[in-house]
């Protein structure tokens, strides 16, 4: 889940910096400070979205940098349990798939990327024997997060795609319109239905 949030912290701008107008120091040394950073409890950091405020400079004795009270929001990215994610394969291993999310990427267990038996081709696709689906590198899918491990970093996501509506975005279209075949279908056996037993109560009164 992407998400906006607010941090108050001090900031340590390195002597280097002292040129440049405070905010904008500060700026800098957070995109310095939180480039490809992860944690557990805020996520993934994508940017410094902006520096709301800064207070006085504090100096430490035997440091020559300043440490600056400020207010600033960064664009993060947390996944969540149970979160459905879109994103494109990256990677298909005789183990599972894996899948770019955009700041994180994660894996579905060969188990996990459809209903069906599956195996693993020399084409480097997944293949499920009975569905005849095919799973390969570039394919856009939506999926769900089952499993996340802050173990180590980055952290370990695990997804599914068994389940409707999860899937190959291909898959997904076409089990809609298979759906949607047999609403149609039922629909028609019903309407047939209800006419001959129409027809049945006419036949009756005119007896």
């Amino acid at each position: 889940m992407f998400n906006i949030i607010e941090i108050s912290d001090y900031v340590r701008v390195e002597p280097e910096l002292f040129g440049l107008p405070i905010k904008e120091a500060v700026k800098k040394q957070l995109e310095r400070t939180y480039t490809d950073y992860i944690d557990e409890e805020i996520g993934s950091v994508i940017t410094v979205i902006d520096v709301i405020e800064v207070g006085e400079g504090i100096l430490i004795p035997g440091d020559a940098a300043a440490y600056y009270d400020s207010v600033f929001k960064l664009l993060v990215f947390k996944p969540v349990l149970q979160e459905l994610v879109y994103g494109k394969i990256t990677q298909i291993t005789n183990f599972g798939a894996f899948m770019n999310l955009g700041p994180l990427e994660a894996m579905i267990h060969i188990g996990q990327t459809m209903d069906d038996y599956v195996t693993f081709s020399k084409t480097e696709a997944l293949i499920g024997k009975n569905t005849k689906r095919v799973l390969r590198k570039n394919d856009v899918c939506i999926a769900r997060i089952v499993a996340i491990s802050y173990k180590s970093m980055p952290p370990k996501i695990g997804l599914t795609m068994r389940q409707p509506g999860l899937g190959k975005i291909e898959w997904i279209q076409e089990d809609k319109r298979r759906a949607k075949m047999r609403a149609g279908k039922a629909e028609r056996v019903a309407k047939a239905g209800a006419k001959t037993k129409e027809k049945s109560k006419k036949v009756k009164k005119k007896r």
